[in-house]
């Protein structure tokens, strides 16, 4: 049985120089392009960061209060790759952060989380060149900053059990093997197939929850076009421009929506 880290790396050595995940925040009008080889960077740099400085590694718990995010992404697969469990925090009011190890939180939620006395902390500013927190004089370390100092190559103190708990979301437990096997059943389920562009809002990202966006167009061998606070009336062009085959939760003229039969 494999585990999540797998999926990457089987994109690595398929074609490492492709694009893996393109980002798109319309609020602020960045676009970011990974392939799938400076993704597995930052994973690794990430995994570094956690196993080195915050002792994660198999049987911890690591909650994330992120967006869906380029950046989330990573922070997600370098959980996994050290062989942990995430907690996701979508409610303000995490009332459960003293059962983990670390949080990792964007900036503007920060200060909420402090107040719950969480001793390991890491802040994100989601800066789409990878830039440090401005403005923030809390106890949070900062992650860009942080992460810079690790390495490029990961290697776990202890190989990921594919029998250890991987996801802990709004009651759904997955192992790290069942998180694989979720993304694959999905990806077949879904109809993502090799070579495919999927293009996903930040919605129904969201909603579907990371072994849906992220994990099954891995498993699938596809890559990921992800639209946060998305202009509606620049997805049907940006779609064209990327060359989007499929899309996830979005209705766009001439390409096929995942999950939804055929047109007749």
């Amino acid at each position: 049985m494999t585990v999540p880290a797998d999926l990457l790396a089987a994109v690595v050595r398929r074609d490492g120089a492709a694009p893996l995940l393109t980002h798109y925040d319309d609020a602020t009008g960045e676009r970011v392009e990974l392939s799938g080889a400076t993704t597995a960077n930052w994973v690794a740099k990430t995994a570094n960061l956690l196993q080195d400085e915050f002792d994660v590694g198999p049987g911890g718990r690591v909650a994330l209060a992120l967006p869906v995010h380029w950046q989330t992404a990573a922070v997600l697969l370098a959980v996994w790759s050290c062989g942990a469990a995430v907690v996701d925090t979508a409610a303000e009011d995490d009332g459960h952060l003293a059962d983990v190890d670390l949080v990792l939180a964007e900036q503007g939620r920060l200060a909420a989380i402090e107040e719950q006395g969480v001793e390991e902390l890491l802040g994100l500013s989601l800066h789409p060149l990878g830039l440090g927190m401005t403005g923030y004089t809390g106890d949070a370390r900062d992650f860009a900053l942080e992460v810079r100092a690790h390495g490029d190559h990961f290697q776990p103190y202890q190989q990921p059990d594919p029998a250890a708990p991987g996801l802990l979301l709004a009651g759904l437990e997955l192992t790290l093997g069942g998180l694989v096997d979720a993304a694959r059943t999905l990806a077949d389920r879904l109809g993502v197939v090799t070579g495919d562009r999927v293009m996903v809002d930040e919605r129904a990202a969201a909603e579907a929850g990371p072994a849906a966006w992220l994990l099954a167009p891995l498993a699938a061998g596809a890559s990921i076009v992800l639209c946060r606070n998305p202009a509606s009336a620049q997805l049907q062009r940006r779609a064209e421009t990327e060359g989007v085959t499929a899309t996830l939760g979005l209705g766009l003229d001439g390409i096929r929506e995942l999950g939804r039969p055929a047109a007749s």
